[in-house]
């Protein structure tokens, strides 16, 4: 069996690194890589020739029984009976899973491998997640006008940044970790309980706005909340936003629309220079003002909206979602065949169509 890894066209990542070939041998399959597809991540076509032979996407798409990318291959290249592995997002996109079957392609999404223990180390999200939330901070501070930590010099002393988090989901405690590694003041909210300790563990204040719905079945995601706790928690977010040099938000709600966390006015009230990352863009956005893939200004705000962030790191990025491919070939691989053993709870909830 030949399985074929794409050069991902708008992307900077390549699905596997040359160094995950030697670690997915003992599948007894063969490996195809296409030609430059690991150039914008740092590895050349030479570093893959040990554990793969290269060749042009042509040969690759006819000869590969199962493709790997991670952004899902354009349906002109879906081909019967070929098993497709990628992120095809059904939850935002639910008619893709129709038209895989049309086609009668087989096809895993890696961003429906459930989010549990077992499943850990092939969690693409988490590992992408983490990476965004690092960036996010890097992001923020190369627009905002200031410090970040404290200086006291003798020209006079300046106080450190504030920085507010919204969600403290992968990314959002990322970011965190992030801006207290760079000296400065942080602050976090989420709805769900559980991120409190962890947040403070990391030496931020955790902000409560009682009365959010009880999240424990969430898989990790955020919940939709009431009308009355959206409404208290905007009151309380814009308080905080005023005295904020960095606002970065994470909020997402799986299958929907981010939740609004930071409106217009609330944009309006901020400070001249200071910086909103939302990581939400892509889903609409935690920001009102926020425009997917562009930085705006806004009354001297700088709203920057980037749900792909991790591409920006392509290197460790690749690096990270090749170790969580590794672990998941390694399960869902069995004597050179694909398995889909649907008694297998991690290959039931990402084989999206069998």
């Amino acid at each position: 069996m030949n399985i074929g890894i794409v050069k991902e066209p708008t992307d900077n990542r390549v699905a596997i690194v040359p160094p995950s070939l030697p670690k997915l041998a003992k599948l007894g399959v063969n490996f195809l890589i296409e030609e430059g597809a690991g150039e914008k991540s740092m590895y050349s076509d030479a570093d893959y020739s040990e554990g793969a032979k290269v060749v042009d996407r042509k040969t690759l798409l006819g000869e590969s029984d199962v493709i790997i990318s991670i952004s899902p291959l354009p349906s002109s290249e879906w081909q019967e009976g070929k098993t497709l592995i990628s992120q095809f997002q059904p939850y935002n996109e639910p008619e893709v899973i129709d038209q895989l079957k049309e086609k009668g392609v087989h096809a895993f999404s890696l961003d429906m491998i459930p989010r549990t223990t077992l499943a850990q180390a092939m969690d693409v999200l988490s590992s992408m997640a983490s990476i965004a939330g690092y960036k996010a901070v890097l992001e923020a501070a190369q627009y905002l006008p200031r410090y970040f930590p404290m200086m006291i010099t003798a020209a006079g002393s300046v106080k450190p940044s504030k920085v507010l988090v919204l969600g403290a989901g992968v990314a959002g405690l990322q970011a965190i970790a992030t801006a207290r590694r760079l000296g400065a003041m942080v602050e976090a909210f989420d709805t769900r309980a559980a991120a409190k300790e962890e947040v403070q563990s990391l030496g931020a204040r955790f902000i409560e706005v009682e009365g959010a719905k009880d999240d424990t079945a969430a898989g990790g995601y955020a919940v939709e909340q009431s009308e009355d706790f959206i409404k208290r928690q905007r009151a309380e977010v814009q308080k905080r936003a005023m005295n904020s040099d960095i606002i970065i938000t994470t909020a997402q709600v799986r299958g929907r629309k981010g939740p609004l966390l930071v409106p217009g006015s609330t944009v309006e009230a901020m400070k001249k220079g200071s910086v909103i990352v939302d990581l939400a863009a892509s889903t609409g956005g935690n920001c009102e003002l926020t425009q997917n893939d562009q930085v705006v200004n806004h009354n001297g705000v700088t709203i920057i909206g980037n749900s792909n962030l991790s591409a920006l790191m392509p290197q460790d990025a690749s690096f990270l979602y090749s170790n969580n491919l590794v672990n998941f070939l390694n399960l869902i691989i069995v004597d050179g065949a694909v398995n889909m053993d649907l008694e297998n709870e991690i290959i039931k909830g990402s084989l999206i169509t069998a």
